[in-house]
């Protein structure tokens, strides 16, 4: 399937920079509340329920944004959209760092989701819009290792900051707002102009891209995968810091080692898995990287007493294999879409993909709970829901299609 435009190689090494930027900007965002968890239920005399809802809020309300924005996305022109909802992502961050309660905290989270759930979104388009498939694994690596450096640098460096400044758990925010208010210039210069192909602007117009969306079996298939893969990690991922803390007894001076240790790790091998994608098929790296998932997710579920250095045993092949499977995956997903309709396409994705790390974190959150020892417990039934949604995916990946403006599969 080719690509809507054509860039040269300068080109697209400064788009990719520049989408890197807001991609690390985003998952950063996302990332910094939970190993924050132990502060903040501290600050705020927090229960597991309530700190699921402040994550969960984020993710929430990137759905409903996103829903909202693929009745219209495919009508401007996406750099403008880009632009404007990095910007309002921006300030709503600096917002979360402001918040003097726990009820203004979740308000301002969740506004921060609106925005930076079609940021997600549209960083995908992008790819799909100005690379051709068969770069696109790569593509997708190269943006799926802004994960890594989120985890690398941003996670440790903010979690130093709480601990050695006045600032304590606000520093992390204003170290995000900060950062992408500098990748927000990047942008203005990297990112193509890609106008709307919609001639018809009537309003009434509006629902027939989404109907167009989701008149296509092949989407519904899309969307169902790209649920289960959120269902396959979001289970687990926002307890990771608590159950270690709790139960394994790791100090919380040591966790920026911890995320330093798996986003090192993923830098590297996010990029290796995308050659691997485009040099051996997506549908069966993905295959390979969701199998070997399932022993970490296990293992960090069922493990109840290890040293400092054996949970960095587990927690690293965490982080490589369970974002790993979001490298092949995500390019799966960004090619299933109707070339004209992508826009639409990806940002109900987007609120998938956020409903899925909704539902997964609730879900976690009613399951869990931490008894009179301060033990978190019944952990390990997230461990079985996130393998369950992972073996699903195994077979589900083989029946979606690459659609073709020509034809696209139904």
């Amino acid at each position: 399937m080719s690509q809507t435009i054509t860039l040269n190689p300068a080109q697209e090494s400064s788009l990719l920079r520049s989408l890197s930027g807001i991609q690390f900007s985003h998952i950063l965002d996302v990332m910094i509340v939970m190993p924050l968890a132990p502060m903040l239920m501290r600050t705020f005399d927090l229960t597991a329920a309530q700190f699921a809802l402040l994550v969960s809020s984020y993710t929430f309300m990137g759905a409903i944004s996103s829903i909202i924005a693929a009745f219209v996305i495919d009508r401007y022109n996406r750099r403008r959209v880009m632009l404007a909802f990095f910007a309002a992502f921006i300030l709503a961050t600096l917002l979360c760092a402001a918040a003097p309660t726990y009820h203004l905290l979740l308000l301002a989270r969740g506004l921060a989701g609106v925005f930076g759930g079609v940021l997600g979104s549209l960083v995908h388009v992008f790819i799909a819009d100005c690379f051709p498939y068969e770069r696109r694994g790569r593509a997708t690596g190269r943006i799926t290792a802004a994960f890594s450096v989120a985890t690398v640098l941003g996670v440790p460096i903010s979690l130093l900051l709480v601990n050695h400044t006045p600032l304590g758990w606000r520093a992390p925010f204003i170290v995000v707002g900060t950062i992408a208010s500098v990748f927000w210039w990047m942008s203005l210069r990297a990112i193509p102009s890609i106008p709307t192909t919609i001639t018809d602007h009537r309003w009434h117009k509006t629902l027939e891209p989404m109907q167009q969306v989701l008149a296509h079996g092949n989407h519904w298939r899309a969307y169902l995968y790209m649920f289960l893969m959120i269902m396959g990690g979001f289970t687990v991922i926002p307890y990771i810091t608590l159950y270690c803390t709790l139960n394994l007894k790791f100090p919380e001076t040591l966790l920026p080692a911890l995320y330093l240790s798996g986003g090192a790790f993923t830098f590297f091998t996010s990029p290796w898995i995308g050659h691997l994608a485009d040099k051996y098929g997506k549908a069966r790296v993905f295959r390979v990287t969701a199998m070997l998932a399932m022993i970490p997710v296990l293992a960090m579920t069922h493990v109840t007493s290890a040293p400092w250095w054996g949970v960095l045993l587990i927690t690293t092949p965490f982080f490589v294999f369970v974002s790993g499977r979001f490298v092949p995956g995500m390019a799966i997903i960004s090619s299933a879409g109707i070339p004209r309709l992508r826009g639409t396409y990806m940002s109900l994705n987007s609120a998938v993909q956020s409903i899925g790390s909704s539902v997964a974190t609730l879900i976690t959150g009613m399951i869990v709970t931490v008894n009179a020892q301060g033990v978190l417990e019944h952990y390990t039934y997230a461990g079985y829901i996130a393998c369950t949604a992972i073996l699903v995916t195994l077979w589900l990946v083989g029946h979606i299609k690459v659609a073709t403006a020509a034809e696209p599969a139904k």
